[in-house]
């Protein structure tokens, strides 16, 4: 309440100055006309006295609103109160000589005193009668003279005035019945004024909500206003009629920013939120929830199949080329679409449904055209705090472990190291593989958590083995983005391994291609390179699978390139797999990097990668992934001492130098154990 009262004053006080500058030359005219009247009644003290104190408080006046500023929100709260208390000491100056003219024993000067109050009267209702507040500060003085004037009179007798004096007093009349008309006259340039101060103020509170309410760079609704006009929309839904919701994350946007300047990112940003304005139309709702995604909100739809429609129908739109720079710029979308029918008829429901789906969609391999509808059958309960407890409990229990598949050099047979894969034994459904709670972990934000605890685990096991004289390889551990994004996963990850030194040079750090295009790639990248710097491997997975260009692939230092599965399942299949595979080997050989295929299931597919220059693979063939014991066992088997390295164990096996000479020409047979 007291912010709305100094806002009041504030806008008041514009209005005010704005009449007092006007008014000058009219109050001082009236001042010296008053000064005059006085010394012809024989106040000449009192004259000059009044003309010194009307002469300062215009000084004053002058001085202070050469100090206001343009925005009247911006009066400072002292200056304020200063003009206020200036103008309120003004009106007592202007009206006090009322009671010297009263004082007078004449019934003229009795009449001119009034006619002099009067005026003042006529001046402070008709020019501040809109601004209530400042009106009633100048008028309690005036009203506290007039009655004074009254307690004055009643005490006097009064005699008949001259003929000077009643033509003084007719003056008085006459300047009193101009000053009446000319105030009314200006009352409409006060009230223009207070019309022009009212419209700017509504202007700037119009601009104000625009901007509260609209994405300022590209001018469709943000989060918040789109939950509100999405709630208009579906209290107005009536029939068979549904509402449909959403949900688009574009494809390829990040490069566009890498490449082209922010600028040209901000430009694509723009030319396709017209687009989808131009989509939904009057009737529709578009807006920009942050960064590269976008929701959209329709009615009337009517049926799943014709939401599919307008889902292709956007993604379209979003595809076609935009012209920066003379560049023909394109990205893609991944739309998750929530329905009425499945998701309810309320906000939260109804965008965490198309939410879902878009996660989804955006997770399918082809999602330059990826378009998924939630229906709850197809999703999975969302994790819960509980299944939070719960799977912390399973780490602290060591139910959730790390099993090791191995890799294996071709020629020799031997295990040269491990990938340390995630499983939980859990007490009630058994042995669980990632893909049945790693999802859980990435809804809850527990990767953070979930790497600290499997390196920390895979760290102890290396240990343990090295201390029964095996020796492991190289065991690779799967980074999340989070770790290498965030300070606090860097150093909770620097710190584990810096606890462990004597076994962190057999640690693989495994990412993927996705860390190219995180958000905070520049991060990441930065992150990879201190751990190289500190005498980690890096290996990058999945390969081929992702986005990575030639430049990244400069950008960023590794040691290992793993094939993907999908490469390999192909090949003997399909001609272009074999040339991909070659060409991604031809690759790891002139960045000197080691290449390992994974997804190796037959000897037929050992052979080929063999043959196209391949020496390294992971996969059923070689093995499922194992607990800590039946890896003991297998090192035990093939009984690679610790020592191997003369070096302290600063290499993996595969870049030692092998004895050759009475190995066999090509790969071995094996069968899977």
């Amino acid at each position: 309440m007291f912010g709305l009262t100094i806002d009041k004053l504030r806008y008041q006080t514009s209005i005010v100055v704005h009449i007092e500058a006007r008014d000058r030359v009219k109050r001082v005219a009236s001042a010296l006309m008053l000064a005059a009247l006085l010394q012809f009644i024989g106040q000449e003290t009192v004259a000059l006295l009044f003309l010194a104190l009307v002469g300062a408080a215009e000084v004053a006046s002058f001085l202070m609103y050469r100090q206001l500023p343009s925005n009247f929100r911006e009066i400072p709260v002292v200056l304020m109160s200063a003009i206020w208390l200036l103008n309120l000491a003004s009106t007592v100056v202007y009206v006090s000589p009322a009671l010297v003219l009263v004082s007078v024993p004449t019934t003229a000067m009795l009449l001119a005193g009034y006619l002099w109050i009067f005026g003042v009267f006529v001046h402070t209702t008709n020019n501040f009668a809109t601004l209530p507040l400042y009106n009633w500060t100048l008028m309690a003085p005036t009203f506290l003279t007039a009655f004074g004037m009254f307690w004055v009179a009643a005490r006097m007798d009064y005699a008949p005035a001259s003929a000077s004096e009643w033509l003084i007093a007719s003056g008085f009349m006459v300047v009193y019945c101009f000053n009446t008309v000319e105030t009314l006259h200006k009352q409409k340039d006060t009230r223009r004024a207070l019309n022009a101060a009212r419209d700017e103020a509504n202007s700037r509170l119009r601009a104000l909500e625009h901007i509260s309410r609209h994405d300022p760079l590209t001018g469709l609704l943000n989060r918040n206003a789109f939950d509100e006009a999405l709630e208009k929309m579906l209290s107005a839904r009536s029939g068979r009629t549904e509402v449909a919701v959403f949900f688009a994350d574009l494809d390829g946007f990040k490069p566009i920013n890498d490449t082209y300047s922010h600028d040209a990112g901000d430009q694509v940003l723009r030319t396709i939120a017209q687009r989808l304005q131009a989509k939904v139309g009057e009737t529709g709702i578009a807006a920009r929830l942050g960064g590269d995604e976008f929701a959209l909100a329709f009615s009337s739809i009517q049926s799943e199949s014709a939401a599919r429609r307008l889902a292709e129908y956007i993604s379209r739109d979003i595809q076609k080329p935009i012209i920066v720079e003379d560049k023909h710029l394109t990205v893609g979308a991944s739309i998750g679409i929530g329905l009425t029918r499945y998701a309810g008829n309320k906000v939260d429901t109804l965008c965490k449904a198309a939410d879902q789906a878009m996660y989804r969609a955006k997770s399918l391999r082809d999602n330059a055209h990826s378009v998924v509808l939630f229906r709850p059958e197809d999703f999975e309960e969302r994790a819960s705090l509980e299944d939070r407890k719960v799977l912390i409990a399973a780490m602290a229990a060591r139910e959730i472990k790390p099993y090791y598949q191995p890799k294996v050099c071709f020629q020799t047979g031997t295990t040269i190291g491990f990938e340390a894969l995630a499983r939980w034994d859990h007490p009630m459904r058994g042995l669980l593989t990632p893909d049945r709670f790693l999802p859980q972990i990435d809804e809850l934000g527990l990767q953070g958590d979930f790497l600290q605890h499997m390196a920390q685990t895979v760290l102890q096991d290396l240990e343990d083995m090295v201390a029964e004289g095996l020796f492991p390889g190289q065991v690779s551990i799967n980074v999340p983005e989070v770790a290498l994004a965030t300070r606090s996963g860097r150093e909770g990850l620097d710190e584990l391994l810096a606890r462990h030194s004597g076994v962190r040079h057999l640690i693989t750090l495994e990412i993927t291609e996705d860390v190219f295009f995180a958000r905070s790639s520049d991060a990441i990248r930065s992150a990879i390179n201190h751990f190289r710097a500190a005498g980690q491997r890096v290996s990058l997975d999945d390969f081929g699978t992702g986005f990575a260009s030639f430049q990244h692939l400069r950008e960023l230092e590794f040691d290992e390139l793993k094939i993907d599965t999908s490469f390999v399942r192909d090949l003997g299949r399909d001609p272009k797999a074999e040339v991909l595979v070659r060409g991604f080997l031809s690759m790891a050989s002139g960045l000197r990097v080691t290449t390992i295929a994974e997804g190796v299931e037959t000897e037929a597919q050992m052979n080929h990668l063999w043959q196209l220059g391949c020496r390294y693979g992971q996969g059923f063939l070689f093995g499922r992934a194992r607990p800590l014991a039946e890896t003991k066992v297998r090192l035990y088997a093939e009984r690679q001492p610790a020592n191997a390295a003369s070096d302290g164990l600063t290499r993996p096996p595969f870049m030692q130098t092998a004895v050759t000479s009475q190995l066999p020409a090509g790969p071995i047979g094996r069968s899977a154990p």
